[in-house]
């Protein structure tokens, strides 16, 4: 359950209140269930969008990349499967257990076959750019004040990749799957014109200057980069 400006609730206590809903009904019912508090006051990963996040999701099965916080809320969530699921007795075995199958390539081969199951590409893994859509435009948007970032709407980023055609307002609308961010800066980042706060990938220079302005009015700059929070910030079981 997320928290944060990108969450579904508006406030910690509100998303705490719904994840112990969740888990109370679920485990009433005979379904042992955990729940994690998770944060979303900035991007989970280094990109959003639809084409550009299953980029990344294949390079952090592969090793090619895996963001730090992306690798903290997986590996977090995915214990809490592995022992709900009886197949690891605790946190450490079941680290272990995910970390080797990063390792050995046994992650990234499951995902290919999943994907081919479903009439996509059986090479999709190792020739995910032949396949996937890349936008017309791509560059990076700049700060135009050097600092740390110290805060980060991630709605208004999330509804920005939307605005670019990244998502549907209407049931009827057309998506564009290239479109999206990468790149993306994070909490405490020291900001110059050296470090972009994204880079930008869109349909035309139009919609690129328009998603430019709504990441600059997303994310907040300070002289003093703020206190590093978890990825996690609780675990609930009942």
């Amino acid at each position: 359950v997320k928290v944060g400006s990108g969450a579904f609730m508006p406030t910690y206590e509100l998303s705490e209140a719904l994840a112990e809903a969740i888990v109370g009904v679920a485990n009433g019912a005979g379904v042992r269930t955990t729940a994690l508090l998770t944060d979303m006051n900035q991007v989970l990963a280094s990109s959003a969008g639809n084409a550009v996040e299953v980029r990344e999701a294949v390079q952090f099965l592969t090793g090619e990349y895996r963001n730090p916080r992306l690798f903290d809320v997986t590996m977090a969530l995915c214990v809490e499967m592995l022992i709900s699921g009886q197949l690891a007795k605790d946190d450490a075995e079941a680290r272990a257990k995910l970390q080797a199958v990063l390792d050995n390539g046994k992650a990234a081969e499951v995902f290919g076959r999943m994907v081919a199951a479903q009439k996509g590409p059986s090479d999709f893994v190792e020739n995910y750019d032949k396949y996937l859509p890349t936008a017309m435009l791509s560059k990076a948007v700049y700060a135009d004040t050097e600092g740390f970032i110290s805060a980060m709407d991630t709605r208004a980023l999330g509804m920005a990749v939307v605005s670019m055609g990244g998502g549907r307002r209407q049931a009827s609308d057309t998506i564009d799957y290239s479109v999206g961010f990468t790149d993306m800066a994070r909490l405490g980042d020291s900001i110059d014109g050296q470090r972009p706060l994204a880079v930008i990938h869109a349909k035309d220079e139009t919609s690129w200057q328009e998603a430019a302005k709504a990441v600059k009015a997303a994310i907040i700059l300070d002289d003093k980069a703020p206190a590093s929070t978890p990825s996690v910030y609780r675990r609930i079981t009942e």
